[in-house]
């Protein structure tokens, strides 16, 4: 519909481009400006930095795992640089610490922070029509705890390194020489920028909803977010406590998890897993809820079953306390403990199997746009059903009992964390940067490095697949020559993604440089975040939004003169300026 095509009783109600006013990012200048700045935007786009760079980091040990194994007895860690580098360590010590500090930066310093910390603090108030979160100082702390536990990661890794494997499992943890006690220090201060996070946003979601938002009228993003700030809240803490048992077992030697000392290594992984795995529904429920938007606005239609998918989040937070000892099946637990877990298990994947089924009915007869957030949204589908139908096999118990500790379940925790978690980050980056910073990226190099994401990603990991299930161990450096072929594809994989990866990145920069200007709502969405200019505004509105359904897309048209969408409206709802200020920030049901 053309602006000029307006029917009688109607009008554009459109934000349009931002106003010669500042917006968030230049209301003031200057580092410190960023540095104390309180406004969960700019401390959502340091934490979209901060976790980026981790991501970079992690990423790069990843290929150097990959390239050290493109040959049997690897190829890497083996050369004159490293041996320079590290005289007093052999290859295959190298190794153990690289893929330990890969999946220690890659948890705790990026998967479980970035939806959450990053997008969420970005979309959380802006979502709600909320100047800003509930405790914004509480915010910024969060912030630097992260910032507190990335140091401390660092010195881990530049001292004696870190050889445990990422869950630092007793006893080889209360008994080596490496940087144990930093690393646990920094995943402990990183628990407490969690649990931060997630109390912000319980309050932010309960007290500050606008009138008129009721608990169904919210979007589906803020459902997941809400029930991902439960298990940040609830889990966490069993996190802090343990690695504090540890500090205590290695310095004090009190016997909780070495059995020099009478203790159980036993209890180590039942305490490490309660939270571990409601931690893998931190990093994947947030991503639920950027494909819950995705898939709407993208398909511009309705989104189906939309009690179910909002129940659903609720439902796995509360199950994900319960499943934790299916990855203990091997550890000695008696029969019937082994079959109650490997059953809740199986009920855990009953909600997450809603969403599917409802994200693919939305996009059925749905007028689909192909942008590059749609692509990586369809891409998600498809590697997270891989992802959760490879889960089952590990939830049962004859086959775990093979597939346990085998290259299979590297490739399925990667196709649920990589496949699911990391495709929606990129995909929610690319759909709401338009927003965060006010210009438009190149859709052709989005779309390539979606293309090349997707390729390399499951040229990396469907070949471990098939190592496992033949007997391939994880966590080896080296391995027999029938193994190679599988290992080498899975290392051409690497590079593909990590190429495609780094095309994402070029473009979202290119788009700062040489972007053209976003409007307001760039996609055709419907919920609040698109009533307010890109960027945003300091206080993120220049009037109160008016709060409708978050899915009805309607009343939302393309205009062919003015080259965007906007709303057309009835003239009577067409509501007089008010600033922020004026709105009561409560909830309103």
């Amino acid at each position: 519909m053309s602006a000029g095509s307006v029917p009688s009783g109607y009008e554009v109600k459109d934000p349009g481009y931002p106003t010669p006013q500042e917006n968030y990012l230049t209301n003031s200048k200057g580092i410190l400006s960023w540095a104390f700045t309180l406004d969960h935007k700019r401390i959502g786009m340091m934490y979209l930095v901060g976790v980026s760079s981790a991501f970079l980091l992690g990423g790069l040990l990843a290929l150097g795992i990959r390239l050290h194994l493109f040959a049997p007895d690897g190829i890497l860690f083996n050369n004159g640089l490293f041996k320079w580098l590290a005289p007093d360590k052999a290859p295959n010590d190298i190794y153990n610490q690289v893929f330990t500090l890969h999946g220690a930066i890659m948890v705790f310093l990026f998967i479980i922070p970035s939806i959450p910390a990053a997008l969420g603090n970005f979309l959380v108030p802006v979502m709600l029509g909320a100047k800003d979160v509930a405790f914004p100082r509480l915010n910024l702390s969060s912030f630097y705890l992260w910032v507190g536990g990335a140091v401390f990661f660092v010195m881990a890794l530049l001292a004696s390194g870190l050889d445990t494997g990422w869950t630092f499992y007793t006893p080889y943890s209360t008994t080596t020489d490496s940087s144990v006690i930093l690393a646990t220090t920094g995943a402990f201060i990183l628990g407490f920028s969690s649990i931060f996070t997630g109390l912000n946003f319980i309050v932010t979601i309960n007290t500050m909803r606008p009138p008129g938002m009721t608990w169904f009228r919210m979007p589906l993003f803020l459902w997941a977010t809400y029930s991902t700030s439960i298990i940040q809240v609830l889990a966490t803490p069993v996190l802090g406590i343990t690695l504090l048992l540890l500090i205590a077992e290695r310095t004090m030697h009190i016997g909780i998890f070495d059995p020099e000392y009478n203790g159980d290594p036993v209890t180590f992984q039942h305490f490490f897993w309660f939270y571990s795995h409601p931690a893998v529904y931190i990093m994947i429920l947030p991503a639920f809820g950027i494909i819950s938007e995705l898939i709407s606005v993208h398909s511009h239609k309705r989104i189906f079953g939309y009690r179910f998918i909002a129940y659903s989040s609720i439902a796995i937070a509360l199950l994900s306390f319960i499943v934790w000892g299916h990855h203990m099946f091997t550890s000695g637990m008696s029969p019937i403990t082994t079959i109650i877990f490997s059953a809740l298990t199986f009920t855990v994947s009953v909600p997450s199997a809603i969403k599917v089924f409802n994200w693919v009915a939305t996009m059925f007869k749905g007028s689909i746009s192909l942008t590059t957030p749609m692509v990586y949204a369809i891409a998600f589908i498809f590697l997270f059903t891989i992802g959760g139908l490879t889960g089952l096999h590990l939830g049962t118990l004859a086959t775990d009992m093979h597939l346990h500790d085998t290259y299979f379940v590297v490739a399925h925790f990667h196709y649920v964390m990589v496949g699911g978690t990391v495709v929606s980050f990129l995909g929610g980056v690319f759909h709401w940067w338009p927003k965060m910073v006010g210009k438009m990226y190149s859709e052709a190099g989005g779309l390539i490095s979606a293309a090349l994401v997707f390729i390399g990603f499951n040229l990396t990991f469907l070949p471990q697949f098939i190592l496992g299930s033949r007997g391939m161990p994880r966590r080896y450096a080296t391995y027999d020559p029938e193994f190679a072929p599988l290992h080498q594809m899975s290392t051409y994989g690497a590079l593909i993604l990590g190429v495609g990866l780094f095309v994402a990145l070029f473009v979202l920069i290119m788009s700062l440089i040489n972007g053209k200007k976003a409007p307001a709502n760039p996609w055709g969405g419907a919920t609040l975040e698109w009533n307010c200019t890109s960027p945003p505004p300091f206080y993120n509105f220049e009037r109160a939004p008016v709060v409708g359904d978050p899915y009805e897309f309607g009343d939302i048209r393309w205009d062919t003169e003015l080259d965007r969408y906007v709303k057309v409206v009835p003239e009577r709802e067409v509501v007089p300026s008010k600033t922020p200020a004026e709105t009561p920030a409560h909830a309103g049901e």
